[in-house]
């Protein structure tokens, strides 16, 4: 079956190219912190996307959408300049661009959702909801290891996310079932 969306074909092609970006960095990022426990936790984070990639391409394969050639060189270049400038830009960078990459990557799975929700798909519903929750899971965990980081104020300040803003609306403690999470990641109307 044909999907009669570029927007939404697009957003998968960029999802399945950037999962493996996220985990090349991760790749990275696990190498270079020093604690045992930090360690397992962020190569848990990797096994993640590329699970996330894995079932992207599933769907993609369910529609006849190619896998993008540019989007898997580009962003193939990018996880490796992540994955290698975590052994030189420090300790916090890291987690704080982990954390705001998975802070905007949560509403593209739900984006997805309503997309095929619009066109009266609702088959993917389960699995697009559970990568954009394990996605805000990864955005804490990156977060809590940094909130109480000194520079977290300025980066915040910076780019726009950190311990008062998210790419997202989603909140864990309070977080809603699948059958109402079509209220996560709608832009406000003006």
């Amino acid at each position: 079956m044909k999907l009669n969306h570029p927007q939404l074909a697009d957003l998968l092609k960029q999802a399945y190219s950037a999962e493996r970006a996220a985990a090349f960095a991760y790749i990275g990022h696990a190498g270079s912190v020093k604690d045992k426990v930090a360690k397992i936790a962020i190569k848990q984070i990797e096994d993640d996307e590329w699970n996330h990639r894995k079932e992207v391409l599933e769907i993609m394969n369910e529609y006849d959408i190619p896998i993008s050639k540019w989007y898997e060189f580009r962003f193939y270049v990018v996880g490796k300049i992540i994955w290698y400038s975590c052994y030189v830009i420090g300790w916090f960078m890291p987690y704080y661009f982990a954390g705001r990459l998975e802070s905007g990557n949560v509403c593209e799975y739900f984006r997805m959702k309503i997309w095929f929700n619009e066109m009266g798909i609702t088959k993917h519903d389960q699995i697009l909801y559970d990568m954009g929750i394990k996605e805000k899971e990864h955005e804490v965990y990156f977060l809590e290891q940094i909130k109480n980081n000194k520079l977290l104020p300025f980066f915040e300040k910076l780019f726009n996310w950190g311990n008062k803003e998210s790419f997202n609306n989603i909140d864990l403690d309070k977080k809603y079932p699948l059958e109402r999470s079509d209220v996560y990641c709608k832009k406000e109307e003006k």
